[in-house]
């Protein structure tokens, strides 16, 4: 039979299991777009209003040049913007590779359907850890200090050690693994305590077990 020291360990291993699933679960931030070099931004700068009222004052000594010049621009008003034609209304840099300009639509990406599952999957496992922890706690320790119980801490150091690993790969066919892993190990623990108190028949471990249950529903609901 275990101590409240065994049940002490198993919580502290479950608490940084919590941990790294709550940081593994934090959104990550967007990747902003590369800046402009400074030679682009310099050759940018030349096509600008200054150098451009350069140019048409210098036309405007040449004979017949004010005229010229007003044709010119008329005609360039007419013709239509780049950009207009495909469609594509971002602002476009004649240094910049099109397909480049296409890759950015936005700062961040929309998610899909398995990203959005395993978020939600990831969620969920956060918080039924973080109500195994309070029933053990609020719960069992008391009820340790009383009566005998027998314990597994060997899981809770499993999971911790699932948890870290999976808090490794942030994503892919690993990562999925590891979660599945973390949720199936998470359910044995609970599985194994409802099982020592169902041993005694004491009134007293009713509320214990009735919240154990209640997670374990929760994990095999997901």
């Amino acid at each position: 039979m275990a101590s409240p020291a065994t049940l002490l360990a198993s919580i502290r291993h479950q608490a940084g299991a919590l941990h790294t699933l709550q940081a593994a679960a934090a959104p990550q931030p967007p990747r902003s777009p590369p800046q402009p070099s400074h030679t682009q931004s310099f050759s940018t700068s030349r096509s600008g209003p200054a150098w451009h009222n350069l140019g048409e004052d210098t036309e405007m000594f040449k004979p017949g040049g004010a005229q010229k010049l007003q044709e010119e621009k008329k005609t360039l008003e007419k013709r239509p913007k780049e950009g207009e034609e495909s469609g594509d209304l971002s602002p476009l840099n004649p240094d910049e590779p099109r397909s480049e300009r296409l890759a950015w639509p936005g700062l961040a990406r929309c998610e899909t359907l398995r990203e959005m599952a395993l978020r939600s999957k990831m969620s969920r496992l956060v918080e039924e850890t973080s109500q195994l922890i309070q029933v053990e706690q609020t719960l069992l320790l008391p009820l340790l200090r009383r009566h005998p119980l027998s314990l597994h801490p060997k899981d809770s150091i499993e999971f911790r050690n699932i948890c870290s690993h999976m808090a490794l790969q942030r994503e892919g066919q690993q990562f999925e693994k590891d979660l599945h892993k973390a949720h199936q190990c998470l359910k044995t623990i609970i599985e194994k305590l409802i099982c020592s108190l169902a041993v005694s028949p004491s009134d007293s471990y009713i509320p214990a077990r009735s919240a154990l249950r209640q997670i374990l529903r929760n994990l095999l609901a997901m």
